[in-house]
């Protein structure tokens, strides 16, 4: 009796255009701006729109359900902030907590991408670590003051090398959307942003001594001739590793105040096999492109050999090490550090996919845990020397 009733008040609230079809076709939906009213005589489902889910059963109608939920259509808008987001769809913290119109100078320096800075960095870290007195800490405030130097000097960088790169980063897949080649900025932004950020490196430098700061200056030639090699030669990587590892120079000289050969030109060559190892992987992602474009690498000039030569980059690189530690009297728990970063090195070469620009970009990205290893390891060695 009382399912009769509610069966008779349901009929005068819902239209026979929409129960009719309902029963016959099984399904019926209507839209009305983002309202969707569907009635199913099939069993539950989890409808998603927004994170938000609304459903209500009537009793009196066996296995029917009206469900109701609000459609959040993405706009055009929306679409089209998602596509440019993260340079190619990624959303990053840049995205999330900056102004708009910041975005574009922070991707220019690359903070959404702190791998560089990392790489710049380290060399930096272990120079100063090394210059330390047996069984003391390293200078903390030498420490804070490379990490922001290496962080505007990385962001210059990538500066100078996107406004002389502008019309080859177009016509590659992964630079093309970058802020000055997709016209985001102007050339004119980009020489401003450049400005702003060599003027703040120069208020760190100048707290340097002296020779520090005449040393610091003359990279800043390496710094702004970097992007100019790739159409020269096929050995760009090995000029990228002057121009990053100079810190390994300047660190000892800002604790010391001048160079010791012995020590310091071990650790600088070092950084700079090391570097020939990472940039090659990482240059292998554009490598189709690069001929395209008709730039030079070692991923091309090495080709099918490229493990080959890698390996031998990793061995000089691990070798410099050791002489540099030998040289500098330090204790033996950084010897354990480097057969362990030793193995770390060699999983990213025998284990790399060179065909794969995923695979190759994870390889690249891995050598901030090797330079932490090898920073680990000076760290233990001259504490416990």
């Amino acid at each position: 009796m009382v399912s009769a009733l509610i069966y008779r008040a349901s009929r005068r609230f819902l239209k026979p255009s929409i129960i009719n079809p309902l029963i016959s076709s099984q399904q019926s939906v209507y839209r009305n701006r983002g309202l969707i009213l569907s009635l199913s005589p099939v069993k539950p489902s989890h409808l998603r729109i927004s994170n938000f889910e609304f459903c209500k059963s009537v009793r009196s109608l066996p296995n029917l359900q009206f469900i109701v939920h609000i459609s959040s259509l993405p706009s055009k808008e929306n679409k089209n902030q998602s596509s440019n987001a993260g340079s190619g769809g990624d959303i990053s913290w840049i995205d999330l907590y900056l102004p708009t119109k910041v975005q574009p100078y922070a991707r220019l320096a690359r903070l959404d991408k702190p791998i560089g800075t990392w790489l710049l960095l380290w060399p930096c870290m272990w120079s100063i670590t090394l210059a330390a007195p047996p069984g003391h800490l390293p200078d903390f405030k030498m420490l804070a003051l490379f990490g922001c130097g290496a962080l505007l000097l990385r962001g210059a960088g990538c500066t100078v090398n996107d406004l002389i790169d502008r019309d080859i980063d177009t016509m590659v897949e992964r630079t093309k959307l970058r802020p000055v080649a997709s016209g985001l900025l102007t050339q004119f932004q980009g020489l401003s942003f450049l400005g702003f950020q060599l003027l703040l490196g120069l208020g760190i430098l100048l707290q340097l001594n002296n020779y520090s700061r005449v040393l610091g200056a003359s990279s800043l030639l390496l710094v702004f001739s970097y992007p100019l090699m790739k159409r020269f030669t096929f050995w760009p990587q090995a000029y990228l590793g002057l121009t990053f590892n100079w810190g390994a120079l300047l660190g000892w000289t800002a604790i010391k105040g001048s160079l010791d050969p012995s020590i310091v030109l071990p650790l600088y060559v070092s950084g700079v096999f090391w570097t020939l190892v990472y940039d090659t992987i990482y240059a292998h992602q554009d490598k189709e492109d690069d001929l395209k474009v008709g730039v030079k690498s070692t991923a091309l000039r090495f080709g099918d050999s490229t493990k080959e030569w890698i390996t031998g980059f990793g061995i000089a690189c691990l070798s410099s090490l050791a002489l540099s530690g030998y040289n500098a009297e330090i204790g033996w728990p950084y010897y354990a550090f480097l057969a362990v970063a030793s193995g770390q090195l060699g999983w990213q070469i025998w284990t790399v996919d060179l065909s794969s620009r995923a695979d190759c970009n994870r390889k690249f990205v891995s050598n901030k845990w090797f330079g932490a290893i090898i920073f680990g390891g000076i760290l233990a060695g001259r504490l416990s020397s």
